[in-house]
């Protein structure tokens, strides 16, 4: 019987990519996400789910988890990416990102963990992969929300791989520098603005500065990283929280 993974922020960039190579390994792959038209279509694409959801609330995270549940029985992947960003100065940040921002990059990722996990103990095998961030690691500046939620991931990473090792289930976060993704490009103009500076160079000055492997990650990518993170291969991996950073903190 296939594997069934539920990926968040599925309709485009890290999390279109997950599905598709998770899709191409075999598994039955739930979509979810708020953009309806283009999840829909990469679902049908994919042979998969699409499921709307508000991550945002503990009502959409619950629905999400239940439908996919009924739909496939189980559940056995677990891909937490949602996300969105917001850049503004700690006293002009608006409190109401703050909250959203909080729900949805690890409030949501504890419910859906919470709720997929009765199901990944009973079959005594499961993979929750959470899609952190550099960030996740080191911070920036004008990024409060983003960077805090983030950090907080990485021990809500480190608490379930701990919970979760005795039932055959790991719990890993992937820490990426910056991907090319409709995310990073609103980031790029949000910067841009918010250092007087032109979108090539905070390009240049801000994201690969750091960075000894001077280009932007692709999405593939990081799928590719989630997929051996969700294969048999990665058993012994957990509570890791494992940069893809082009080097940016070998430095």
């Amino acid at each position: 019987m296939s594997k069934v993974a539920i990926v968040t922020g599925a309709a485009s960039g890290i999390g279109l990519a997950c599905a598709e190579r998770l899709a191409a390994d075999g598994m039955q792959v739930v979509l979810a996400d708020v953009s309806e038209k283009s999840g829909k279509e990469h679902a049908q694409r994919l042979g998969g789910t699409f499921i709307g959801a508000d991550l945002t609330t503990r009502a959409g995270c619950r629905a999400l988890a239940d439908a996919a549940l009924k739909a496939h029985g189980s559940v056995h992947v677990l891909v937490n990416n949602a996300g969105f960003q917001h850049v503004a100065p700690i006293e002009d940040f608006p409190e109401a990102q703050w909250e959203r921002m909080i729900a949805l990059m690890l409030t949501a990722p504890f419910l859906l963990t919470r709720y997929c996990w009765p199901a990944m103990k009973r079959q005594r095998w499961g993979r929750v992969v959470n899609i952190a961030s550099i960030h996740a690691l080191v911070a920036s500046p004008f990024k409060a929300g983003y960077i805090s939620a983030k950090h907080g991931l990485i021990g809500l990473t480190r608490t379930a791989a701990l919970e979760g090792g005795e039932h055959g289930i790991t719990v890993n976060a992937i820490c990426p520098a910056y991907v090319r993704t409709p995310l990073v490009d609103n980031q790029i103009a949000d910067l841009a603005k918010a250092n007087a500076m032109s979108p090539d160079e905070v390009i240049e000055k801000i994201m690969l500065a750091p960075a000894a492997v001077k280009r932007l990650i692709e999405p593939r990518e990081v799928a590719d990283f989630v997929a051996y993170l969700c294969s048999e291969a990665a058993g012994t991996i957990t509570g890791a929280a494992l940069a893809m950073d082009l080097g940016w903190t070998a430095r």
